[in-house]
């Protein structure tokens, strides 16, 4: 039975056969375990099993009106649980594996826990790159509920040190598999027959997204909770945080970007996909400094940019 407010050792474990089998023994018993995926550290739990999910709100300090991510291990899992239409089928056929969550309509014999959809029709689905996961939910047997393992509303964790640090003691077990490739979370689209709403940026781009369907790409920010990472206040530090800044001011941590005199640099080549990759680590080593207050350089709206920025405007809110 899953303990509601657990506090307990937190262990870090390598990734390999013994750890696989321990997590997926943990998922089955149902207890979230943190895994890694290309975008950012996951919390884990059976997607259709209701007390492990609540397990995960709980540990997360997450509001239940925020509906998770499943992550599937391959298409079959996916269509079993919700309908794909054409142009569903289409950006999976692109972006799959890989990070692109698909907002569908969930079928009504999924199986899936409804604390996952958060009372919506609708289900946010992926099948991750990352070997890691997908041999977890393989291992496991289920599809995997699993959004960002850390505190709910704070910078969202890159490796297992960031878990470790937000979340020990509220869950038993890290798989540690070294930095996520991407660093930021997966772009979320809801595809429709003649368009397709983006709910959240991320490294698949909305270029990518009207390139692969033909379709006009539209921003989605009318304030309705449809799929994760929509909040106000999202992936926030504990201290303030100054956009568009060009040098530090007293008592503030500057992180650069491009050529340019700071504390820390996302890029000194100017380029935005390491930009992406490095951004929560070095919101983490921020934070974590001595300075009162964080300040941020212009980062350029387009292509990721766009979700660059939509993380550090969320984190200053």
């Amino acid at each position: 039975m899953t303990i509601a407010h657990p506090s307990f050792s937190t262990k870090s474990c390598r990734y390999g056969a013994e750890a696989l089998r321990e997590a997926a023994l943990l998922i089955r018993a149902g207890e979230p375990v943190a895994v890694p995926t290309e975008t950012v550290y996951g919390l884990a739990a059976d997607a259709t099993d209701s007390n492990a999910v609540a397990a995960v709100y709980s540990a997360k300090g997450r509001p239940s009106f925020n509906p998770l991510i499943v992550h599937v291990a391959d298409r079959a899992m996916a269509e079993r649980l919700a309908d794909f239409s054409a142009v569903a089928g289409l950006l999976a056929d692109h972006f799959w594996p890989g990070p692109l969550t698909l907002v569908l309509p969930v079928r009504s014999d999924s199986g899936l826990s409804p604390l996952v959809t958060a009372g919506l029709p609708t289900v946010a689905l992926r099948l991750p790159a990352h070997p890691a996961m997908r041999a977890l939910i393989r291992e496991s047997g289920c599809p995997l509920a699993a959004p960002s393992a850390n505190r709910s509303g704070s910078i969202s964790p890159t490796c297992a040190e960031h878990v470790l640090a937000s979340l020990g003691g509220k869950i038993r077990m890290i798989l540690d598999e070294g930095p996520t490739s991407e660093g930021l979370e997966s772009t979320i689209a809801a595809p429709a027959e003649d368009r397709v709403r983006l709910l959240r940026p991320g490294p698949v781009t909305a270029a990518m997204l009207e390139q692969a369907t033909g379709l006009p790409v539209m921003m989605t920010d009318d304030g309705k909770i449809e799929a994760p990472g929509q909040l106000e206040s999202h992936y926030a530090p504990s201290k303030p945080v100054r956009l568009n800044a060009l040098r530090a001011e007293k008592d503030e941590y500057l992180i650069g970007f491009g050529l340019m005199p700071c504390h820390i640099n996302l890029s000194q080549e100017a380029d935005l996909r390491e930009a992406a990759a490095h951004l929560f680590a070095a919101l983490h080593v921020a934070d974590a400094s001595a300075a009162a207050r964080i300040a941020v350089a212009p980062i350029p709206n387009e292509g990721i940019g766009a979700a660059i920025n939509d993380r550090l405007r969320r984190a200053a809110a």
